[in-house]
């Protein structure tokens, strides 16, 4: 072999090193930014798009929206009212994480308690829910596991009422379930509970009468006010769990219901859901195209659905609010606006 020939063997190997890095670094750039996804007709419960969605991970705070499903349970059936006084206790108020910083000399009503899990996903409050309803955590708990079952969760255990990880810090240990059993849990309470009348608030005052003055709530929902028809449901986010989402958007009398866990931005780094909320604004859109092109010629555009009669309340603004006060930080502004797509005539 002739030094030229050596030359050009070696140019090759170099070459073909230097394709390989490239190919390595533009393959890890395009994995998913997310563990699994689904989108389901919440009229129907047809799945519209979806990607690995029998994933099993931690929900995170999403896990309130089951505690909320138990509650509107005990409500239903006359055990409690959304009246009912919970006195708080040390138990409630030692609840780390995102919170209302509950005080053991603290009286509320269950129905701001559940405002305050819905909006500001308190732990605390989500604690104080579940032994006012169960007459202790551990009993509630079971009722979100039978729930589950009920529902055909069948992918789902529940260990907390709150979504926080447990104390040894193992996801086997604490709670877990899929994309597509929450997409169940969702339909089922859009169509038998009042969840939208929470979770589509987007600013709310707790403790009008607190002696150090009220909390103000923000909505950890990005997507609410600022993508047409989104008025629920839930975040969440642990380290481990990563950036959760269950929502819901409702136009022209048809509802979608997105669930995207395990979310994380590019190259798994930590960036305050932005990452998820595109995916969802994504998402949103693919189903509402899907539920258009699935639409027989000589129906109408507006299809009656059971959730079409759930009621969306407007937001909550008060005036001179206290800042927000979370153990989340807080997002930095990202503005987007999606409007429904509009034919052409």
């Amino acid at each position: 072999m002739t030094k030229f020939h050596r030359f050009l063997a070696l140019l090759c190997f170099l070459l073909s090193c230097l394709y390989g890095q490239v190919l390595g670094k533009a393959s890890s750039s395009t994995q998913s930014v997310y563990s699994g996804l689904i989108v389901i007709d919440a009229a129907t419960g047809r799945v519209l798009v979806e990607d690995n969605a029998d994933d099993v991970s931690p929900p995170a705070s999403m896990t309130k929206l089951m505690t909320f499903a138990v509650v509107a349970d005990k409500i239903a059936s006359g055990a409690l009212t959304r009246e009912t006084l919970v006195k708080i206790t040390n138990e409630d108020s030692k609840i780390g994480g995102t919170q209302v910083y509950l005080d053991a000399r603290e009286t509320f009503s269950l129905d701001e308690l559940l405002y305050a899990m819905m909006i500001q996903s308190a732990n605390d409050a989500a604690h104080a829910v579940a032994r006012i309803s169960a007459g202790s955590v551990e009993a509630f708990v079971g009722l979100m596991n039978a729930k589950a079952q009920e529902l055909g969760m069948t992918h789902t255990t529940f260990r907390s009422p709150h979504g926080l990880p447990p104390s040894s810090r193992h996801k086997a240990d604490g709670d877990l379930t899929t994309p597509r059993d929450y997409a169940l849990l969702c339909r089922y309470l859009l169509g038998h509970t009042n969840v939208l009348q929470y979770s589509s608030v987007q600013h709310r005052d707790f403790g009008l009468n607190r002696k150090q003055g009220s909390q103000h709530m923000k909505n950890h929902n990005n997507l609410l006010g600022k993508v047409a028809g989104v008025d629920g449901l839930k975040t969440g986010y642990t380290a481990s769990a990563g950036y959760c989402l269950s929502a819901t958007a409702e136009r022209r009398g048809r509802r979608v219901i997105v669930v995207i866990m395990g979310s994380f931005g590019p190259n798994g780094q930590r960036d305050l859901g932005k990452t998820r909320d595109l995916k969802a604004i994504e998402l949103i859109e693919r189903g509402f195209t899907a539920l258009a092109s699935s639409l027989p010629n000589n129906l109408p555009t507006t299809v009656n659905s059971p959730t079409a009669v759930i009621p969306t309340v407007k937001t909550l603004e008060s005036a001179g609010s206290a800042p927000e006060q979370s153990s989340t930080p807080p997002a930095d502004g990202f503005t987007f606006r999606v409007g429904p797509l509009v034919k052409k005539p």
